[in-house]
């Protein structure tokens, strides 16, 4: 997403940025015949048409940045492999959906659920692909800022963002937010699917993921809740600035859900710091610009 789209409360659809893992994507979708699915440890499997969802379950909107786990990785000092995103790799929409929870009420938890898996649409290219599947702990997927959504932006979602439905983990790394959702899978114990146990993986109890590069951690647990982020917005980068002009210098700050009250700033390296004005808040889980 190029810069100047972050001088907006709001990314609009067409220039959200685009992630999938697996290639087999199909071209459209028929509303008509498409089911959510679910499953597994539940008193009552469900398969749930676009007009149910809209229809029987009570709606929620929220705003909440989208952000590749990997956004920045072409900054990386030693580099590393992967996609080589810059600033780009995020967005901030309005979601509108159905609570997860109340999908997992109307079909029935049993008593020993544990883990909440989600599979979309989208299918490997070779067999020996790992199908892209992320799993949420049952206390996670029933916080209500959990959903499940069909519009983006008070418009129904692209294609190429998820269509026709999105998990939400506002606050979290969009690893999560799978697109193309057609099935929830309830499981009595740890879900062990690769992109949980061997893929996004950072050091536990360890938020910065500082590593030696010749002792790198042992102790893994999967990626989760956002880091503190800021960057800056205007001026770009190579922007040709007037000698003694005055220059509004705007950015972004968010986080992983906690709220940003006050960002600061430094023309100094550090040495002297000043308060930033902020605009209105429009959710704890929005950026704040």
């Amino acid at each position: 997403t190029p810069l100047k789209y972050f001088l907006l409360d709001y990314t609009p659809n067409d220039v959200f940025f685009v992630r999938w893992h697996m290639s087999n994507l199909p071209p459209e979708i028929s509303e008509d015949t498409f089911r959510l699915r679910i499953g597994g440890d539940v008193k009552h499997a469900l398969a749930l048409s676009l007009q149910d969802l809209k229809t029987k379950f009570k709606p929620i909107s929220l705003v909440a940045v989208a952000q590749c786990a990997g956004n920045s990785r072409s900054f990386n000092d030693p580099h590393v492999p992967g996609g080589q995103w810059k600033n780009g790799a995020m967005g901030n929409a309005k979601w509108t959906g159905v609570r997860l929870s109340d999908l997992l009420n109307e079909a029935g938890l049993n008593k020993n659920a544990f883990d909440i898996s989600f599979n979309g649409i989208d299918d490997p290219p070779l067999p020996g692909t790992p199908d892209f599947v992320k799993s949420l702990r049952v206390t996670k997927a029933m916080d209500p800022d959990v959903f499940v959504a069909y519009e983006m932006n008070d418009k129904p979602l692209p294609l190429l963002n998820g269509f026709p439905l999105k998990l939400i983990v506002p606050g979290w790394y969009a690893t999560y937010w799978v697109g193309m959702l057609n099935q929830i899978t309830v499981h009595p114990d740890t879900f062990g699917g690769y992109w949980m146990k061997k893929a996004y993986l950072v050091p536990k109890n360890n938020r910065d993921a500082n590593e030696n590069k010749d002792s790198l951690s042992k102790d893994m647990e999967p990626i989760n809740k956002m880091n503190v982020r800021s960057i800056f917005v205007t001026p770009e980068p190579d922007s040709i600035i007037t000698s003694g002009s005055l220059i509004e210098i705007q950015g972004l700050a968010f986080d992983g859900g906690d709220g940003v009250k006050k960002v600061e700033l430094s023309e100094d390296n550090g040495k002297n710091w000043k308060e930033a004005k902020l605009d209105p808040e429009i959710g704890k889980y929005s950026w704040r610009r």
